[in-house]
């Protein structure tokens, strides 16, 4: 009885352990799914509010992260309440990415029921692998990328124009920037992905460098909001290096 009054209590607050579910995904209705599914919404949906609302009362120590690249930058409210949407925007962004890995979290515990036993010792270092690549995708960025950005901007324009800016402004060019960076430090597992299934191998992978340079160095132009060469050829490096990473755990993999 205390097991069947646990298994319910996870079920009802999205914290099902893989175990039963798997002991259980073939007895499950379609209601049972769609029921299933909108319970790890809901979930996900609470664990986003909290964490938007945590980062919203601490908004200023956050902001003051964000203003720490900016070195020697006075920034300017152009519009009443500017500052105030900005804070929200902040607040939203930094929301989701603390809690995407309780998101990611239930997206596991939802797909993994419909996966064969092979898929299922891939599933979760994939997952877990993504998490770091992303992770220092954001670090790499907001550490390299931004600064070199902006001392780029400082510099062209400092004998011309005194740099005053629009903290919204900036803040959507930055966050675009780091998001943009930790997508992009997902390439490895692409490239694991295809080798797994057999689409190409990674020797294939390592000859193809000379076409991957190439395109790297156009993702580098399209991902970066900026236009300076110096980020530019900072994130076409890391992309590039990654590929190559990811190439040889392929190789290795299949070998």
């Amino acid at each position: 009885m205390s097991n069947k009054l646990s298994n319910q209590f996870f079920k009802e607050y999205g914290l099902m352990p893989v175990q039963l579910n798997l002991a259980t995904d073939d007895e499950m209705t379609l209601s049972e799914h769609i029921e299933e599914f909108s319970q790890r919404l809901i979930f996900g949906l609470v664990i986003i509010s909290i964490a938007t609302s945590s980062c919203f009362v601490g908004i200023k120590d956050i902001v003051k992260i964000f203003q720490a690249p900016a070195i020697g930058i006075k920034f300017l409210q152009f519009a009443p309440g500017e500052y105030f949407f900005a804070s929200v925007k902040i607040a939203l962004f930094c929301g989701f990415l603390f809690s995407s890995p309780f998101l990611i979290y239930q997206i596991f515990l939802y797909v993994v029921p419909g996966l064969t036993q092979k898929e299922r010792k891939i599933i979760l270092p994939l997952v877990v692998g993504s998490g770091i690549l992303f992770g220092i995708g954001l670090i790499f960025s907001y550490f390299f990328l931004v600064p070199a950005a902006l001392n780029f901007f400082i510099a062209y324009g400092s004998e011309v124009v005194e740099p005053f800016w629009s903290f919204d402004q900036y803040f959507n060019f930055i966050s675009v920037l780091i998001f943009a960076t930790g997508i992009s430090f997902q390439v490895p597992i692409l490239q694991f992905i295809l080798g797994f299934l057999g689409v190409i191998t990674g020797k294939k992978m390592l000859k193809s460098w000379k076409y991957v340079l190439i395109i790297t160095t156009i993702l580098a132009a399209v991902i970066t909001p900026s236009t300076d060469p110096i980020t530019q050829i900072l994130m076409a490096s890391a992309l590039f290096l990654l590929y190559l990473g990811g190439a040889g755990i392929v190789v290795l993999v299949q070998k």
